[in-house]
C-alpha cells in the first residue's frame, strides 16, 4: 500500500543572521556567530491511508514544526515530504494546488487561528468557493452542512468567533478544514486548550469524521492518554529526532527506548498500588547546541561511552517496531 504521507530524511533549521552591530563586533574580533536552531533532524516516517499516527514529545522537541512542514506551511531545509508518492515541493500549478487542499491543518488555539473580523459562514465557506468546490449559490447550504457535521447549529453561521466557546471554536476550525474535502489532517495539539469533558467530545468527533470521510491523521500531542485513545501507531520525538515508533498497544505496554519508558512511567494512572514517582533527570538540551551522539544521553540513566559519540540509527527491533538506542545492539 502506497503511504499517503512519506517523510524522508526531513530536517528543519532556523538561522538567525547577525544584525549590523553584531557584524561590526565580529569584524573587530568578538566571538559572535549566527545562531542556528536544529528544530527537526533527519526524520523518516510513513503514514498509511486511514491511519492515525500519534506524534508525542516534550514541548520544544520539534513536533509542531514537523506538522507544519507536512501541511505545507513550512519548507524543509533538507529531505522530502511526499503525498501519495509525489514530492510536494516539486509539484507545480494545478497539481500543487490540489495537493495543498488535500492536506489541511487544525491548530491548537482556535481563537488565534480564526479571523475575528469574519463571520463563520465566510470562515468555512470562502475557500471551497474560491477553489471551485461549490458555487456562490451553493455556499450557504454547504456551510450549514459542514457545521452540522461537526456538531454545531447551522443557525450560528452568521456569528463571529468571539461569540463561541473554546470547544465550539475548535469545531469551527475542523469544519473549515473539512470544507475543502481533504484526505489528510494534521492535528497540532487540537484538544490541548480544551476542558477535559470537551476534549472527549472533540476526540469522538475526530473518530466519527475519520469513518465518514476516510480521513488520515497526524495527531500531535503531549498528552499520552489522548494519543493512546485515538492513535493506531505512535512515534516518540526527542529534540528533533524520532527515537521510537510502533503500534500504540506495543508502545504503551512494552516501551523500548529509555526516553519512552521515562515518559510512560510519569503519566498519571488510577491505581491503589503504591508507585514511586521519579522524574527524568536534567533539562532538555538547547536545540541551538544539541549534544553529540544520542541526544538523550545527558539525561539517560543507561548511557555509556558509545552513546556520547555515535548517533543511534532508528532500526527495526520487531515487526512494526523501531527504536533508536545502542542498548538494542548491546543486547
Amino acid at each position: 500500500m502506497t503511504p499517503i504521507i512519506d517523510i524522508a530524511g526531513v530536517s528543519k533549521r532556523f538561522v538567525r543572521e547577525l544584525d549590523t552591530a553584531e557584524r561590526i563586533a565580529k569584524a573587530l574580533g568578538a566571538g559572535i556567530e549566527k545562531q542556528t536552531v536544529h528544530a527537526v533532524e533527519q526524520v523518516d516516517l510513513t503514514i498509511k491511508p486511514r491511519e492515525v499516527l500519534g506524534l508525542v514529545g516534550e514541548s520544544g522537541c520539534g513536533k509542531s514544526t514537523l506538522g507544519r512542514m507536512v501541511a505545507g506551511l513550512m519548507t524543509p531545509t533538507e529531505g522530502a515530504i511526499r503525498f501519495r508518492g509525489d514530492d510536494m515541493a516539486a509539484l507545480k500549478g494545478k497539481a500543487a494546488r490540489e495537493a495543498a487542499l488535500k492536506v489541511q491543518m487544525i491548530f491548537q488555539d482556535p481563537m488565534s487561528s480564526l479571523n475575528p473580523r469574519m463571520r463563520v459562514e465566510t470562515i468555512v465557506g470562502e475557500a471551497p468557493q474560491v477553489h471551485g468546490l461549490v458555487s456562490r449559490r451553493q455556499r450557504g447550504a454547504y456551510v450549514e452542512e459542514m457545521l452540522h457535521r461537526v456538531g454545531l447549529d447551522p443557525a450560528m453561521r452568521r456569528r463571529y468567533p468571539h461569540q463561541f466557546s473554546g470547544g465550539q471554536r475548535q469545531r469551527i476550525g475542523i469544519a473549515r478544514a473539512l470544507a475543502v474535502r481533504p484526505d489528510f489532517l494534521v492535528c497540532d495539539e487540537a484538544v490541548a486548550a480544551l476542558d477535559v469533558s470537551i476534549q472527549a467530545q472533540v476526540l469522538n468527533l475526530f473518530m466519527r469524521l475519520r469513518e465518514a470521510y476516510d480521513l488520515t491523521y497526524l495527531f500531535i500531542s503531549h498528552d499520552l492518554g489522548v494519543v493512546e485513545h485515538i492513535s493506531d501507531r505512535v512515534a516518540i520525538m526527542y529534540l528533533g529526532r524520532i527515537v521510537e515508533e510502533g503500534a500504540t498497544e506495543a508502545i504503551f505496554t512494552g516501551a523500548n527506548h529509555p526516553y519512552t519508558q521515562a515518559l510512560l512511567s510519569e503519566r498519571p494512572v488510577i491505581s491503589t498500588a503504591k508507585r514511586r514517582f521519579t522524574t527524568i533527570e536534567g533539562e532538555i538540551p538547547s536545540p541551538m547546541k544539541p549534544p553529540p551522539g544520542c541526544h538523550f544521553h545527558p539525561r539517560c540513566p543507561h548511557a555509556f561511552a558509545r552513546c556520547r559519540i555515535e548517533r543511534p540509527a532508528l532500526k527495526q527491533i520487531a515487526p512494526g517496531r523501531k527504536s533508536a538506542c545502542h542498548l538494542n545492539d548491546a543486547a
